[in-house]
């Protein structure tokens, strides 16, 4: 599948495949591709992200933000804390106990990157093959980092979730992308 990514979709894979291993974490995830996308400029996805709402330093920082916050308590979507708290589970309260007892970011998970290997957690694989799904839906004959941004919204996790937050909502980037292909 990897040869029919554009140029831009190749630099955001490999681009996303170095900040997980720079961070030290075991595997490619959703974050790394969105936190990628934050950092580019200039391509179709950059520029309908920006068009979706995500159009200044400061949104991007909040965006970036937003998947902090999900990191620090594990890796549960704002659902997730609303759901335990249904049940009298206080996310927050068990987040910031933990953080007490071993320092901030305790929950993050993070093991050594094996260098050499660029592997994708389940989530990441799924982003990756809805993008092709994207692309052929679009009726485009090869994978953008457009097509890997929208099935980043529409895959349900954080990053869906933080970008909907700052209004880049899988039918505003969808919404966007005609524009930018035209101008493209």
């Amino acid at each position: 599948m990897f040869e029919r990514f554009t140029k831009a979709a190749k630099d955001l894979v490999r681009g996303a495949a170095d900040r997980a291993e720079r961070s030290d974490e075991p595997y490619v995830t959703t974050e790394h591709l969105l936190r990628q996308l934050l950092a580019t400029s200039g391509t179709a996805g950059a520029v309908a992200l920006a068009a979706a709402g995500v159009d200044s330093e400061e949104r991007r920082a909040g965006v970036e933000r937003g998947l902090d916050e999900a990191r620090r308590r594990g890796g549960l979507t704002r659902s997730d804390a609303d759901a335990l708290a249904g049940i009298g589970i206080d996310v927050e309260a068990v987040v910031g106990r933990v953080e007490s007892a071993h320092g901030p970011g305790a929950l993050a998970p993070r093991r050594p990157w094996r260098r050499g290997r660029t592997r994708f957690d389940a989530d990441a694989k799924a982003v990756l093959e809805r993008s092709l799904r994207a692309a052929i839906g679009r009726g485009d004959r090869a994978i953008g980092d457009e097509h890997i941004l929208l099935a980043l919204a529409a895959s349900p996790g954080i990053p869906a979730e933080v970008l909907a937050d700052h209004g880049a909502t899988y039918t505003a980037i969808e919404a966007a992308l005609p524009a930018v292909q035209r101008a493209g």
